[in-house]
């Protein structure tokens, strides 16, 4: 029988934590040393929750404000994606908490385009899911400005394929900075709906 789910030698090291607890003024996430993934997400975190407020981000499936599933609990970025919209940006760096991040990974190139459903496990067990990428927005750009005057406004733009992330969490436990995660994969193919229907056709 076909494994559903592939370990891979790809592993990432989390090199950044970070919580944000309102995005009421901004949307600046609080350096951590450590955090707890609960079902719900990171306790007291303002993404938290086993559930959600549909927002525009699927407005085309429902009413915005409808209480669905969360699987937006984590922001996970990575350090080399980081790095490219920087130089992109015309700054030396991009500090995490602009972005609202949760979590800072290092050692997986391309990694906003890892495919939806991998999972990411650290030593003692605690996974996270991916469920797809998470598109730039005009927030982070914003909180660049306060820093960084006239180098946030094209950050959507240069952001675009780069901006990591969003997960949510399959097995609890602790994620603590230094962590090593392994990366798991879905053991499927690529979708081909148009391939597929011509060969059905033949």
């Amino acid at each position: 029988m076909p494994n559903p789910l592939y370990p891979t030698d790809i592993t990432a090291k989390i090199v950044w934590l970070g919580h944000v607890k309102s995005q009421k003024d901004n949307i600046r996430s609080a350096p951590q040393t450590e955090i707890k993934a609960t079902y719900a997400g990171q306790e007291g975190a303002v993404h938290s929750g086993l559930t959600r407020p549909s927002c525009v981000r699927v407005r085309e499936m429902h009413d915005e404000g409808t209480e669905i599933r969360n699987v937006r609990q984590f922001s996970v970025v990575s350090a080399e994606e980081l790095a490219l919209i920087a130089s992109a940006l015309g700054l030396e760096r991009i500090e995490p908490e602009w972005l609202g991040a949760s979590i800072v990974i290092d050692g997986i190139d391309d990694f906003s385009h890892v495919p939806p459903s991998s999972r990411l496990q650290n030593q003692d067990g605690t996974t996270i899911v991916i469920d797809m990428q998470n598109f730039p927005c005009g927030y982070p750009g914003r909180e660049i400005e306060k820093d960084h005057p006239g180098h946030g406004r094209k950050f959507a733009k240069v952001a675009e394929g780069r901006r990591g992330v969003t997960a949510w969490v399959e097995r609890e436990g602790m994620l603590r900075v230094g962590d090593t995660l392994r990366l798991h994969v879905p053991g499927q193919r690529a979708w081909q709906p148009f391939t597929t229907v011509v060969k059905a056709a033949e």
